[in-house]
């Protein structure tokens, strides 16, 4: 059954997404005000004045949009935490299933389906209505139901394995599960990071090998001139989606592969693809992925030891909504 009234916890809640909602809106305003700036002296002559301010148009009108967006979503959450949405769909899913790993899957895929078709006018009026008005947009609606479908599939595989394991953990180790999950999401990241380029890159686009040329030659070059192990260089077919160019490498150890954009090889010359190369293998030689990935991992030690804490509290489940003296793990999740 549902609690009467709202909680002390449930406030303190909804207070969070508030301020985490306002805090983002004060940084956003702060950071967007920094393109009403002229395009500083040092890049006065090679900078584009009317491509600066088709640049600054294009941020305008995107963080218009994504303020829209941002408002409309936190106040969905607010609403369902008041009204005790969390809770009704769970009693709902009780009574199709007791077991904890089947009731997180339909829990959390009724909410990420109910998500993605509440987020869908939003969804397509960015690709086919905002970014066309710019000049980016390739993308045909065949391609954007395929890479849905895509989507939708390798997140219920993927997604749904990772939670089930999840939940597992916690049905078999108690308080102490957040050990097995962070042991869990640390092997899934250092997986990802190492064979995204060759596993999941090749579901959504085209890899194709760089062709023996002049542009090979100057890269290969710059590589073995900086001692970048470089492994691959790969032709993604990005302009089946947008006309946005761009560059990455990606791979851990001694194997690295650098992936060019169809429309950054057709839009710069070979001096200038070698310098946003360049950029990339600066990653590198910082060590950007290895210090992201340790920080992403100790990130999610920390979030695990205090959902440890807190997930077997009563109070938790009972902030959502619902009127138990036993705590139900995806309610607290």
């Amino acid at each position: 059954m549902l609690t009467q009234g709202i909680s002390v916890l449930t406030i303190i809640i909804l207070a969070f997404i508030v301020f985490d909602f306002v805090l983002d809106f004060i940084l956003d305003t702060i950071n967007s005000k920094t393109w009403d700036l002229p395009i500083p002296k040092e890049l006065e002559g090679i900078y584009n004045e009317e491509q600066y301010e088709k640049a600054r148009q294009y941020h305008k009108a995107k963080e218009k949009l994504s303020s829209i967006t941002t408002v409309f979503s936190t106040l969905l959450i607010v609403v369902f935490l008041i009204f005790k949405g969390f809770a009704i769909v769970h009693l709902q899913i009780e009574t199709i299933s007791s077991s904890p790993v089947l009731q997180a899957l339909l829990f959390f895929g009724a909410f990420s389906i109910a998500s993605d078709i509440i987020g869908l006018p939003f969804e397509l009026y960015g690709i086919f209505l905002f970014v066309v008005k710019f000049g980016f947009n390739k993308m045909t609606f065949k391609t954007y139901l395929s890479d849905k479908i895509k989507g939708y599939l390798l997140g219920a595989i993927i997604g749904g394995a990772l939670l089930s394991l999840f939940v597992w953990f916690y049905t078999v180790a108690g308080n102490n599960f957040w050990w097995y999950a962070w042991i869990l999401f640390s092997m899934f990241t250092l997986f990802f990071t190492m064979f995204y380029t060759s596993l999941i890159v090749p579901i959504f686009n085209k890899l194709q090998p760089l062709e023996t040329g002049s542009l090979r030659e100057k890269i290969e070059a710059f590589a073995q001139k900086v001692s970048f192990p470089l492994t691959n260089i790969f032709v993604i077919d990005g302009s089946k989606r947008s006309t946005k160019a761009n560059a990455y490498f990606s791979g851990l150890g001694s194997k690295k592969t650098i992936v060019l954009f169809d429309t950054l090889i057709n839009e710069q010359s070979e001096d200038e693809l070698v310098s946003v190369l360049a950029h990339e293998v600066g990653h590198y030689k910082m060590k950007h992925i290895q210090k992201g990935m340790i920080i992403g991992v100790l990130q999610m030690g920390v979030l695990l030891f205090i959902l440890s804490l807190f997930i077997n509290k009563p109070a938790l489940t009972q902030a959502l909504g619902l009127q138990t003296d036993v705590p139900v793990f995806h309610l607290g999740l």
